[in-house]
Parts: C-alpha cells; structure tokens; sequence
C-alpha cells in the first residue's frame, strides 16, 4: 500500500482520490453477497469524468454528516480508551497499483484498522440492538479497506455521546474480497477505456457535412 498523509477533506486529498474508486463507495460496484452492484455503471461514469475534467463531484452534506465528522475525533478518542488500542490517523492509502484507494478511520498496530460512525441516535439505537446491522452497511467498505491495507481485522465502532457505543471486530472474507479485487478491476479498465475514447474522439477533425 502506499499512504498518502493528506488530511481528509483537504484539496490534497481531494486530488489524490480523483478517478479512482475508493472503499467508501465500494458498495456502487459490488453487493455484499459479491455480486455486481447495478449502479457500478454510473460510478465508473462519474470517475471517468473526473479524469477528463480534473474536478471532483460536490460532496453532498446533510445536517448528520457534518455531525458525524464533528464528532469523529471524540470517537477515536473513546475506541482508543475502551480498547487499549493506538489508533495511527492516516489520510488517503492507495493500492500498490496506484488506481484505487481507501480513506481509513485509522490504522491499528500492524494488523487491524478501524472505521467510526457516528449516527443519528435512530441509527445507533438500531446498531445497539442488532450490531450486525452496522457491519451489513459498511461491508464492502471494511473489507475494501482490509484488501487494500493487507490487514487481517478491522474494528467498526458506532458512537454517539448519549448511547452506549457499538464495537465490532469484523475478519477478513478473502473470498469476498477475490470477488472485489475482480469488479474493482473491471471498473478500473473500463474507466481507462472511457478516458482513452473520449480523448480520441476529440483529437479527430470533424468533417462538416454539405
């Protein structure tokens, strides 16, 4: 893997993910029963013009978002405690390929990694009563993050100030992560391709008809 130390959300880290698929957004290429996702098109689609553009899709923010990351750090800060655990703050890590990447949580020792959610008290209360429900969300992402990482766990912690907190140890699925590497890859081609066309079609003189 190759990290980047940008911070999140910054222009550096913004440029470093432009075009390339990353784990939060695995879900747009593969179900979690490892099957092609529908709107893997449409993703591949934003990517490609993101390359030809060099400018990044709005990120859209609701009210629960931007609390989400207002609260992250006091979150970390609680994993840290209650698992005894050193959290290593990392920006954007791309694969050795240099075509996709992950934006983790955190890094923990050398082999797990951590991703935090921060949801509306709605949301953490369902996660308090079926914790598998946290991991079924952001499956595709935690074991994306996993892949591209060469970690064997990831911890997915649920907080929110109010609640108790949701911990979850989730193991690597290699078997899923074969059938991620393979739609990864497609889109990656196919992104490639579209890039390629596009430019093409452009440098060709267009021949006005009479």
């Amino acid at each position: 893997m190759i990290i980047l130390d940008h911070e999140q959300g910054t222009d550096e880290w913004l440029a470093a993910r432009l075009g390339r698929p990353s784990a939060s957004s695995f879900s747009k290429l593969i179900t979690t029963s490892g099957k092609a996702s529908t709107s893997a098109q449409g993703y591949i689609d934003q990517l490609a013009a993101e390359r030809i553009t060099g400018q990044s899709e709005p990120f859209y923010t609701n009210d629960h978002m931007q609390r989400g990351t207002e609260l992250e750090p006091e979150a970390r800060l609680m994993y840290e405690m209650y698992t005894g655990n050193d959290v290593e703050e990392v920006g954007f890590i791309l694969h050795d390929s240099g075509e996709f990447g992950c934006s983790p949580d955190g890094l923990v020792g050398v082999d797990g990694g951590l991703e935090i959610k921060c949801p509306s008290a709605t949301t953490m209360f369902k996660y308090i009563r079926d914790p598998d429900e946290l991991v079924k969300q952001y499956y595709q992402q935690i074991q994306g993050c996993m892949y591209i990482t060469e970690r064997s766990y990831w911890d997915a912690f649920a907080y929110h100030p109010k609640l108790d907190h949701v911990l979850v140890r989730v193991e690597r699925d290699q078997d899923f992560i074969d059938k991620l590497a393979h739609q990864i890859n497609e889109a990656v081609t196919k992104i490639k391709n579209e890039v390629e066309k596009y430019n093409e079609n452009r440098s060709e003189p267009k021949h006005q008809s009479e």
